[in-house]
C-alpha cells in the first residue's frame, strides 16, 4: 500500500475546485440572459458601445454597462455625458448600421432610436441614459443591477 501525500492531494482538489468554478462560469455566460422572462439572443458580431448618463442619476450607467455586457455587447466606455438635460433615453447608431442599434436599444428597452454617423467616433452605437430609464428588468428601481442567479462567483471577480 503506498502512502498519500498531502500536497498532491491538495493540489487534486484545488484543481478540481477550479475546474467547477469555470463550469459554473461558463455555463452562466452561455446560458443566455432574460429580460422580463424574454430570452435575449448575443450579437451575432461584434458591437462596440458607449453608454453616458445623460440623466443625472447616479450608477445608471453602470448598471446599462453590466446589463450590455451581460447579453454580449462590447461597452468601450461609459460614464456621464456633457450634461445632464434629458428626461428620456436614445440609442444612436454611429456608423449608419441601424440593425446595432436597434439590437442595443431592445437589451435596454429603449425606444428611441436616431441614426447620426460619425466617423470621427471608436464606437458603433451611443447610449444616451434619461432619467426616466429605470432599466430592463420589469418592476426593477432605477439603478439596480441585473438580476443574476443565487450564486454567481463572477461578483466577487469585480468588473
Amino acid at each position: 500500500m503506498s502512502a498519500r501525500r498531502p500536497g498532491a492531494v491538495l493540489a487534486a482538489v484545488g484543481l478540481a475546485t477550479a475546474l467547477a468554478a469555470f463550469g459554473v462560469i461558463a455555463l452562466g455566460r452561455a446560458g443566455g440572459d432574460t429580460a422580463g422572462g424574454e430570452a435575449l439572443a448575443p450579437p451575432a458580431e461584434r458591437v462596440r458601445v458607449e453608454v453616458l448618463n445623460a440623466g443625472g442619476v447616479s450608477g445608471i450607467a453602470r448598471t446599462a454597462t453590466l446589463r450590455l455586457r451581460d447579453a454580449g455587447f462590447d461597452v468601450v466606455q461609459f460614464g456621464n455625458a456633457r450634461a445632464f438635460d434629458r428626461d428620456s433615453s436614445v440609442v444612436i447608431d454611429r456608423v449608419g448600421r441601424s440593425d446595432l442599434a436597434e439590437a442595443v436599444a431592445n437589451a435596454l428597452r429603449i425606444r428611441n432610436v436616431l441614426s447620426e454617423p460619425d466617423p470621427n467616433l471608436f464606437v458603433d452605437v451611443t447610449v444616451l441614459l434619461g432619467r426616466t430609464w429605470s432599466g430592463p428588468a420589469a418592476g426593477a428601481p432605477s439603478g439596480a443591477p441585473p438580476q443574476r442567479a443565487p450564486w454567481d462567483p463572477r461578483g466577487w471577480l469585480g468588473r
